[in-house]
């Protein structure tokens, strides 16, 4: 099983559409960010699952597809991924939110 770690970056961004959200409903804000850490979930026992983000062409940089997001993530080692980011895909994607930082 591998431990998925949540970079602060991640989390941000995950307030950040919550907030946006929100706004409209508290309960679908609520709902989606549900969704975000249940995709991830799976990560646990199939890591490589999601596919390379094609901006970054490497083949430890990966994404899943969550409504209208990507949750990019880093496989780190057999026993370590990192969730670099929780981006929109109507936004550009910007190259430093993709650096994770070990705890």
């Amino acid at each position: 099983m591998v431990e998925i770690n949540w970079t602060d970056q991640a989390l941000e961004d995950i307030e950040s559409i919550a907030m946006y959200i929100s706004r409209d409903s508290k309960k679908y804000a609520a709902l989606q960010i549900d969704r975000f850490f249940e995709k991830a979930d799976i990560l646990e026992f199939h890591p490589r699952i999601g596919r390379m983000v094609p901006e970054m062409n490497m083949p430890s940089v990966r994404e899943l597809i969550e409504g209208n997001y990507r949750i990019i993530y880093r496989i780190l080692s057999s026993k370590r991924i990192d969730i670099l980011t929780v981006h929109n895909f109507a936004q550009k994607l910007i190259k430093r939110k993709l650096r994770s930082k070990r705890k």
